[in-house]
Order: C-alpha cells, then structure tokens, then sequence
C-alpha cells in the first residue's frame, strides 16, 4: 500500500457526496470519509473535492481536469457517466472519449489514478435494463483505461449490495448515509487498505405493506420524479451555481 499525502477528487453528487447530510446541511459522502482515513496515515495530507452534482463528463472534464492537474495531488480520482446515460439523447461515444480525455491528462500528471465501475441500476430501477448496453460502454473503457494507466479500479457493478433500497435517499438516484460508508469502504479496500467491516454484506430487509409502497411512490414521484423531469426538459440542473465544496487542497 502507498501513503498519499493529497487526494484530488472529481466527478457529480456522487463523489459530491448528496444525501449524506451533516446536521449543517452540508453534505460528507464517500470521498470526505476515504480522506479522512488516509490523513490518518499521513501528517500534513490535503484533500480537494472538485465534484459537483447534476454535471455530465464533458462539464467534469471542462471544469475540473485542469484544476487537478494544476495541484499535482499524489491520488486523484474520476468517477462520472450516469447523468449522461440517463439522457435520452446520450452520446455514449461522446461520453467515453472525454473520459479517455480525462484519465489521459490526470494519469500524465504523475497522479495515481482511481476509477470507478458504475453502480448496477438494474436490481432496484424498474425499466433500467435498457440503459445496460451504454453502462456497458462505461464498464469496458473504465477497465481499458485502467489497464492502460495502471489505474485503481473500484468495483461497485459487480457487488449486489447496492440492489437494497437502504442504502439508497428518498429520492432512490442518491446514496444515503449507509451508502456511501460502503463505497468508502470499497474504495479503501482498492488502495489496499485493511477493511474495516464487510461492504458487502447484506443489508437487512425492512418489507413494507403495499399501501405503504403506493403512498411512497405517490410522494417520490411528486416530490422527486416530477422536479428532475422539469430540469431536463428546461435544460436545468441541480448543480447550476453550486461551487465545488473544497476546490482547493486542505489539510484534513
């Protein structure tokens, strides 16, 4: 295992870290809590996080490539996609040739890169499997390019963990609490880190009455579903004129 001192991590809320809420209303998530563990190793670390909600893998790569690169971190990571493929208009093509862009400029700046296998939707999304031959894409230049740039990968598509609703926001597109502690967990496994508790382990059912589903539903749709139609047919998203939350190194 290597000991990093600074750790740059770019990407959209799930790297931003939506829906793990501190009672300040700001947001911790899994690279807030891989930092914290690698300070732990390492006096003097600092950690950036450049991720924003709501953004695509051109904005990511736009936005925030050039700022990594610029602070020459020891790790960086780059995970991105899943706005895209939710676009009924995705440009997969489009989409993996930023991302080889990206892992390119942030692998030759002597940064040890880690990358990400996207989540499977398909155990807890209904009508997601159509999405599969582009996540499929997103799986195969993530696994390209991480034997091309001696990447880490973290494999979150192989484990089915994350079918469980627990582990997922209201909302059901965001990780909750529990959530992102296991992607933490993950992912400090794949840097070789001793674990801590099992990731993988299943979550506990909690079965709800079919009037309750219908009732959740009814709100999710109402509170959620309906808000995120309107940004995509104004062109919106929930990240316009939000700033990333440490666009510098800090110390941790």
């Amino acid at each position: 295992m290597s000991t990093y001192t600074s750790f740059v991590a770019l990407g959209d809320s799930f790297t931003e870290g939506m829906s793990d809420d501190l009672p300040d209303g700001t947001c911790r998530g899994w690279a807030d809590l891989v930092a914290d563990r690698l300070a732990a190793d390492a006096p003097g670390f600092r950690y950036a996080n450049l991720a924003i909600r709501g953004k695509l893998v051109r904005q990511i790569v736009d936005e925030q490539v050039d700022a990594a690169v610029a602070m020459r971190p020891d790790l960086v990571s780059f995970a991105g996609g899943m706005n895209d493929v939710l676009r009924p208009g995705c440009d997969v093509g489009a989409v993996t040739a930023k991302i080889t862009e990206a892992a390119a400029a942030l692998a030759g700046s002597g940064a040890r890169l880690m990358l990400f296998r996207v989540i499977d939707p398909t155990g807890r999304m209904r009508g997601s499997a159509r999405l599969m031959p582009r996540i499929t894409r997103l799986l195969s230049v993530v696994d390209a390019l991480a034997a091309e740039h001696d990447a880490i990968v973290v494999d979150l598509f192989s484990e089915k963990v994350f079918d469980s609703p627990a582990l997922w926001a209201e909302d059901r597109i965001h990780l909750n609490a529990e959530g992102h502690r296991r992607v933490a967990e993950a992912t400090l496994r794949a840097l070789g880190l001793p674990g801590s508790f099992d990731w993988t382990a299943p979550v506990p059912a909690n079965p709800l009455s079919l009037a309750s589903r219908v009732r959740a539903d009814m709100r999710w749709a109402r509170v959620h579903l309906g808000p995120w139609i309107g940004r995509r047919l104004t062109g919106r998203s929930s990240g316009d004129g939000r700033a990333p939350k440490l666009p510098e190194l800090t110390p941790r």
